[in-house]
């Protein structure tokens, strides 16, 4: 029988590899024009220590091979979907199933690539990042609950012309505006509003991709590395959420790292006093309680 069940899953890399990967994160989150497969490649490194800078090296060359077999500038926005969607979900069968959200891999680039399976986000920057190679005017929409591709001149920051969406997650499905709508409707039970069809920005790809991840751990307790490593790099991110230093601390605490999560806690509080003192009071509680933890 092919594979093994429970299926291997990725291990971290040591310390010294993990924090050159944070360092090369932030490094590249800071730079004028972020590069989201750099980026995303970063997230698989922190996740899977035998993702080497060779097998980041290897998946770029994959990508740029894909983005040749497409045809040279097919036409107008539906017929760059169509030509993506008959190369990537067609003929190499790039797709997602309700099984892929039980797998960290599904949030892994390189893994995506591989196993030609993952979540619609990690679907969603492979087909992105083909089109963009080919020259096509792709951007991505981040749909409450559900990413997707976007083909047209909201890509180039244009008013006008023809604007396509499709669903790398159902292999590349052309979405009618009534798609969309039930896409919304059924994730948020919500209304389609023109603000979530916007270009998202590739930090808040990222950090949406981190999101997932750490949603990922949270089912998992056992997985608090996992979780740890998600964190720590979506605090190296220009903007992130103040809550997630929060959350670092205490997953800092879990791991029965006492003194360092309990360090957290009183930094998290000195950035809150000034917001809400009352918060901060008990976030120093938890501080007190996670020192007293190594008596």
């Amino acid at each position: 029988m092919a594979g093994t069940w429970p299926p291997a899953r990725p291990v971290p890399p040591g310390a010294e590899r993990a924090e050159e990967v944070r360092r090369r994160f932030a490094e590249e989150a800071r730079t004028e024009r972020p590069d989201l497969a750099t980026l995303c490649l970063l997230v698989g490194a922190a996740a899977d220590g035998t993702l080497d800078d060779a097998g980041m090296d290897a998946v770029d060359v994959r990508l740029d091979e894909l983005a040749g077999q497409l045809p040279f500038r097919p036409g107008g926005a539906r017929a760059w979907a169509v030509s993506l969607a008959e190369l990537l979900g067609g003929r190499i069968g790039f797709a997602g199933t309700p099984a892929d959200y039980q797998r960290l891999e599904s949030s892994l680039l390189h893994e995506v690539l591989r196993r030609r399976r993952g979540l619609p986000i990690l679907l969603s920057v492979l087909w992105m990042e083909v089109a963009r190679r080919a020259g096509a005017p792709v951007y991505g929409v981040a749909l409450p609950g559900h990413f997707v591709v976007g083909f047209g001149p909201d890509a180039l920051g244009e008013p006008g012309g023809e604007r396509v969406l499709v669903d790398p997650f159902a292999g590349g499905q052309v979405l009618t505006g009534e798609d969309a709508e039930l896409l919304v409707a059924g994730a948020t039970g919500a209304a389609l509003e023109p603000s979530m069809l916007r270009p998202a920005d590739p930090l808040d790809i990222v950090l949406r991709v981190l999101n997932n991840v750490r949603a990922w751990a949270a089912a998992r307790p056992e997985r608090s590395d996992v979780a740890l490593w998600a964190l720590e790099l979506s605090l190296r991110l220009p903007a992130h959420p103040a809550g997630l230093r929060h959350e670092y601390a205490r997953t800092l605490v879990l791991r029965g790292e006492f003194l360092a999560g309990a360090a957290e806690l009183e930094a998290y509080a000195e950035v809150v006093k000034a917001v809400d003192e009352s918060v901060a009071s008990t976030v120093r509680a938890e501080a007190r309680a996670a020192r007293a933890r190594l008596n």
